[in-house]
């Protein structure tokens, strides 16, 4: 068996390593090395050293997008996984119909960021044109907007993968608990969320992450208006690259910038969680 794997892992491998390496490795370092550049096309890159980046931060939308990105990050990442931890717990308690509102919670997942996007445009600026306003009216619109759109869109996916990890919780130790006189709350502290760090582990990895490079229902909700007040950072390095002559390098270079930022936050995220999960 192990001479086998051996003879033909390299027919299973290499097509995959070379799809790696053409799709992303190749592209990731060509991007790395014209954010150093000024360019319009990949055929003309000038080498111009750091000023991309210093022009970075001379760029206030990018720090205004930088933090707004943040805020938007943490309330989402705080929303989507109390509420998706409420709603497994309840889909755990043998309630009828379970699969039928498993089902439903799920299902706005599967639509795509840029038709959610217009849905909610619609449906909110609806609400609020009793006002005589508009999601562009104010940047906080836009925001909660963003906001309300990707907890809808989320909360089903990460509510499955806590039912997992609930559902995994051994029964005897919830019995020991309630024979050791408990009380619920005592039991969900104590007990449930301890076994379900796991699960809490990866479903804040990917809320933090999604919400971080949130692009496409930013541009259908809002499109950074007014006045790019409402812009994620993703697009703001959209917007930088493809909306302003002569900013290709400093669009790239944001983009370098954005993709440290998120490998950092992701790492640093994990390593808690993970240390959260052993000291349990």
């Amino acid at each position: 068996m192990q001479n086998s794997l051996k003879k033909y892992f390299p027919i299973f491998a290499l097509p995959t390593a070379a799809a790696f390496a053409i799709g992303f490795f190749v592209p990731f370092l060509m991007g790395i090395y014209l954010s150093f550049c000024k360019f319009t096309t990949v055929t003309d890159a000038k080498f111009v050293g750091i000023d991309n980046y210093i022009k970075i931060f001379s760029d206030k939308t990018f720090g205004h997008s930088l933090w707004y990105t943040a805020a938007f990050t943490i309330v989402t990442v705080i929303l989507i996984n109390v509420l998706a931890f409420t709603v497994a717990m309840l889909l755990t308690k043998g309630i009828k119909g379970t699969n039928i509102f498993r089902t439903v919670f799920f299902m706005p997942n599967l639509i795509g960021g840029i038709v959610l996007g217009y849905i909610w445009q619609l449906l909110l600026n609806g609400i609020l044109a009793n006002y005589q306003k508009t999601l562009t009216y104010n940047s906080a619109y836009g925001f909660w907007g963003l906001v309300i759109l990707m907890c809808w869109q989320q909360i089903g996916y990460m509510m499955i993968i806590y039912i997992s990890g609930i559902q995994n919780i051994p029964g005897e130790l919830i019995e020991a608990a309630k024979i050791d006189g408990a009380t619920p709350q005592q039991i969900l502290r104590n007990v449930t969320i301890p076994m379900v760090m796991p699960s809490i582990t990866i479903c804040t990895f990917l809320t933090l992450t999604n919400s971080f490079k949130l692009f496409d229902q930013n541009l259908a909700l809002t499109n950074g208006e007014p006045s790019n007040m409402s812009e994620l950072l993703a697009l703001n390095i959209y917007n930088s690259f493809y909306g302003r002559t002569g900013y290709e390098g400093v669009g790239q270079a944001k983009a370098v910038v954005f993709f440290i930022l998120v490998a950092l936050i992701a790492v640093i995220q994990t390593r808690l969680t993970r240390n959260r999960e052993v000291q349990q």
